[in-house]
């Protein structure tokens, strides 16, 4: 099963220090929207799909707050529309998308894909359609699925991977594809499992937000992202909790699961190295997952 990781959607925030630790005082950081496409035997799918046409058609859709603290760049070439079928193949191909949660920046690209599926846990699904809170005030934009997408909730129940609850989605797959609950920074968050080549992709979407966080040895994060996440969050203690239970699956599983959140640039970059030059072994040990 190949599986390719997209950019669909890069942020500029003010003040790469503050919010990566690095870099100028006054540059502006560079955050990503990493998402995956999945040839599979049931057609493609998509695990996130980031900012979508109509988003960059009309910006006012993401809200203003968004666009003033991320400084997106709006790139036609980077939604996962294009990027498909930059690829080869047609819109219509994506069967199924997979999103780690329905924030804007995650889902923006739904209408892009009406005939797919959009399997999402149910608790996610409850948070968008009536958020309150936290969840009302930050990333849910109901613009995103006005064309009424395929949605397929699902409840928090299924075997244990690698000692999370997980839910195998698609079973009509032959693959092996299960969703993770890592809830926290919203009410049905979820990290995406694939299978492939022999050992786990994890995408993690939003259960934290640098490489620097999965240090299993001293796992810090940078000041600015650090005041974001435990603003953002819905649950902080459960999302603290999350990000623990991963390092420990880096740690005690390096040779079998490749971990990677939603908007590190960092490892968005090594992905992409190692699709340039498939037989490269990355520093953290991952090999190319597109050969």
């Amino acid at each position: 099963m190949r599986v390719h990781h997209l950019n669909c959607g890069t942020l500029c925030p003010a003040s790469a220090r503050f919010v990566l630790g690095e870099g100028g005082l006054f540059t502006r950081a560079r955050l990503v929207c990493h998402c995956l496409l999945i040839e599979s035997d049931d057609g493609l799918v998509l695990v996130d799909t980031g900012l979508g046409l109509a988003d960059i058609q009309d910006p006012r859709r993401l809200g203003q707050r968004f666009l003033r603290r991320n400084a997106p760049r709006l790139l036609r070439e980077e939604t996962a529309a294009e990027q498909v079928e930059k690829l080869g193949f047609r819109r219509e191909d994506v069967r199924h998308i997979i999103p780690t949660h329905l924030d804007l920046d995650h889902v923006g690209g739904l209408a892009d894909f009406p005939r797919a599926k959009v399997h999402v846990f149910r608790d996610e699904y409850a948070a968008a359609m009536a958020p309150v809170g936290r969840s009302a005030k930050f990333g849910y934009r109901a613009a995103q699925w006005a064309h009424q997408p395929l949605w397929r909730p699902y409840d928090v129940e299924g075997e244990r991977w690698f000692g999370f609850a997980s839910v195998r989605v698609i079973p009509e797959l032959s693959s092996e594809l299960v969703m993770v609950p890592l809830v926290g920074h919203s009410e049905g968050h979820c990290g995406i499992a694939v299978k492939t080549e022999g050992r786990w992709l994890l995408h993690a979407g939003d259960a934290y937000f640098s490489h620097k966080e999965m240090d299993p040895v001293s796992p810090r994060s940078p000041w600015g992202l650090a005041l974001f996440q435990r603003l953002r969050s819905t649950d902080n203690a459960a999302r603290l909790e999350n990000q623990a239970r991963l390092r420990t699956l880096v740690k005690e599983h390096p040779s079998e699961v490749s971990i990677f959140s939603a908007h590190c640039a960092v490892e968005m970059d090594r992905y992409v190295r190692a699709s340039e030059a498939p037989t490269r072994t990355l520093s953290s040990g991952v090999r190319d997952s597109a050969a």
